[in-house]
């Protein structure tokens, strides 16, 4: 069987300028995103920085459109307009000038070996010296403490300061993931951060996630990088969450409940135990609880 050429799924920017020695920040869309963390950094970065393409992926080669369907405006007697689906390579630079990259669009649906290879070629072109990849997962802790965050790379040095969340499991693949991981095969330096939502409000969007990812980009990128408008929509998601949990008494007892199951862990109390072995209830069922109020409250701005 014939190898396909990765270079095939892409064109580059002739005219493109050097960017040796930049990082190149991947955040495909697709995998788990709560609170839409992933999708808003990326957005922002793209929003507030000048950017440019160097490099555009062939949607049609790379997407199943019957499993994501692209949205189509029907106006009256004819078709309008169609959204393309894109996944591209962006240029941007931070507020010092310097510049990184941006991989951001649909996570392919196929060929990801190929769209790896593909990746790592433009790497390899561009002078790439890290990947930072972006996620962000539910997680059974309370809205009102810090946002954590799991930091995983390759060379370990990567992300050293930073405690362990988990030890050794197994998930799902994304093309994200993969691409991470071929790529400290290849001798790159590959890492990655996920952030942690609280799992009752997952479903909407999280500004503070993503105002975390944005600094642990600039953090792990040597970067400097807008956050202000992130953090001011943080403080107004924050102020509705507070405001909501503080007309429901049964609910702030259970977000009191998450706030001493989150600070016992963090503690590595001896009495960690005892305290899961108690009434109190489980993640789910405080989720759950949580979700079945949130969901009656009437829609906000």
């Amino acid at each position: 069987m014939r190898k396909l050429d990765p270079s095939e799924l892409y064109e580059l920017d002739p005219d493109r300028p050097d960017v040796s020695g930049a990082v190149l920040v991947q955040a495909l869309d697709g995998f788990i995103d709560a609170g839409g963390a992933r999708k808003l950094a990326s957005q922002h970065l793209l929003d507030t920085l000048d950017s440019t393409v160097v490099a555009r992926f062939d949607h049609d080669q790379l997407f199943d459109y019957r499993a994501r369907r692209p949205i189509m405006v029907f106006a009256r007697d004819h078709w309008e307009s169609y959204d393309t689906p894109e996944l591209a390579l962006h240029l941007l630079h931070d507020l010092a000038g310097n510049p990184f990259l941006v991989l951001a669009g649909p996570e392919p649906d196929v060929q990801w070996e190929r769209f790896v290879a593909a990746v790592e070629q433009l790497c390899k072109v561009l002078g790439v010296r890290r990947s930072i990849g972006l996620n962000a997962i539910p997680m059974g802790l309370p809205h009102t403490r810090p946002v954590g965050v799991i930091a995983h790379g390759v060379p370990r040095s990567l992300v050293e300061g930073y405690e362990p969340w988990v030890e050794t499991v197994q998930v799902p693949a994304s093309a994200g993931h993969l691409l991470e991981f071929r790529l400290a095969e290849a001798g790159y330096e590959a890492m990655g951060f996920a952030v942690h939502v609280p799992h009752y409000v997952a479903q909407s969007s999280y500004p503070a996630a993503a105002a975390q990812l944005v600094r642990e980009v600039a953090k792990s990128g040597g970067l400097d990088l807008p956050v202000d408008a992130l953090d001011a929509a943080a403080l107004v998601t924050r102020e509705a969450l507070d405001e909501q949990v503080a007309g429901a008494p049964e609910v702030a007892e259970v977000v009191r409940q998450l706030e001493e199951q989150y600070d016992a862990f963090l503690r590595g109390r001896t009495e960690h135990d005892a305290i899961a072995e108690s009434d109190l209830p489980t993640a789910d069922e405080l989720g759950a609880e949580l979700e079945r109020f949130l969901a009656q409250q009437p829609p906000r701005d």
